[in-house]
């Protein structure tokens, strides 16, 4: 079972987006944790009028686009994007110190967090993501920091979907 790849958590906190809401559920179930806390900042890029669409119904509808790294009206900033995750992150392990934490969002919101905190592996594959801490460095007075650690795979390579199927 893939939740049993997971390993022991205190808490499950979730995007309220169903794909997520739902796989929250599932593996709560299945690890015997909850109640499970939905986080509104979690959610995935608000893409404007691209929302549920695939690259290749962008590219139908706004041809060219993509190339030109254009974005309609209404699509979410990565600033606007890093900002409430990294918000969304840093409030979760306040109102949990020592906890272990299972967060569960989506590829868009851990890619761009991955890329703006300098890991270059590309988009993690579905049911899959990634250990993250937040440490504060004892000799200096900066702000903590987020550490990332190893990448897990809660399905079989033969069993993964992503990457260039994902929806902006």
């Amino acid at each position: 079972m893939a939740s049993q790849k997971i390993g022991t958590v205190d808490i499950i906190v979730t995007s309220p987006q169903d794909r997520a809401a739902t796989t929250a559920a599932i593996i709560a179930e299945h690890l015997g944790v909850g109640p499970i806390v939905m986080h509104d900042d979690l959610r995935e890029r608000n893409a404007g009028p691209w929302s549920g669409l695939t690259r290749a119904d962008i590219e139908a509808e706004y041809p060219g686009w993509l190339d030109e790294d254009r974005r309609p009206d209404g699509y979410e900033t990565d600033e606007h994007l890093l900002e409430r995750v990294d918000r969304a992150l840093r409030s979760i392990v306040s109102e949990n110190p020592g906890a272990t934490v299972l967060v569960l969002c989506h590829g868009g919101v851990i890619h761009n967090f991955e890329l703006a905190n300098g890991l270059q592996d590309g988009r993690l594959p579905n049911l899959s993501g990634r250990v993250v801490s937040l440490t504060t460095n004892a000799s200096s007075a900066s702000e903590p920091s987020w550490v990332f650690g190893e990448s897990l795979q809660l399905l079989d390579d033969d069993q993964l979907t992503g990457g260039e199927r994902h929806r902006v």
